[in-house]
C-alpha cells in the first residue's frame, strides 16, 4: 500500500467516473461534482461503471499524485449513496484496495489522550 498519513481525509466518489480522465478531469469533478478542493491534500478516489478499475488523486507539496489500479477478476464493492460521495478512513480503503466487504461491523470506542 501507499504510504498515506493515518490522519488523512479519504473520500469516494460513489458515482462511476471515466477512467480515462486524468489529472486535469479527476481534478475537475472533485471540484464540480464533490465539492472539495483538490489542492487541500485530500484523497479522492474514483471507480469505473464495472467497479474493475480504481484511480486515487491527491496533491502533495510539489503536484497532483495519482495512484490506479486494474482488477484482473472481482470487482471492487462500492454501495451508492445519496450524496455521491462517502468518507473513508484508511483502513476502508485498504479493505476496498484488498477486495474485502465487511457486512457488518462494530467498533468499540477506544481510549484516546486527544
Amino acid at each position: 500500500m501507499i504510504g498515506l498519513d493515518s490522519q488523512a481525509r479519504i473520500w469516494l466518489c460513489t458515482e462511476p467516473t471515466d477512467m480515462r480522465k486524468s489529472f486535469r478531469g479527476l481534478s475537475a469533478l472533485v471540484r464540480n461534482q464533490l465539492n472539495h478542493d483538490p489542492l487541500s491534500g485530500q484523497y479522492f478516489v474514483f471507480i469505473n461503471r464495472r467497479k474493475t478499475q480504481m484511480k486515487m488523486l491527491y496533491f502533495s507539496r510539489t503536484g497532483y499524485c495519482l495512484w490506479a489500479k486494474r482488477l484482473e477478476r472481482g470487482q471492487f464493492q462500492v454501495r451508492p449513496s445519496a450524496s455521491g460521495q462517502r468518507a473513508l478512513t484508511l483502513a476502508d480503503l485498504q479493505l476496498l484496495i484488498d477486495g474485502i466487504e465487511v457486512e457488518k461491523s462494530r467498533q468499540f470506542k477506544r481510549f484516546s489522550a486527544a
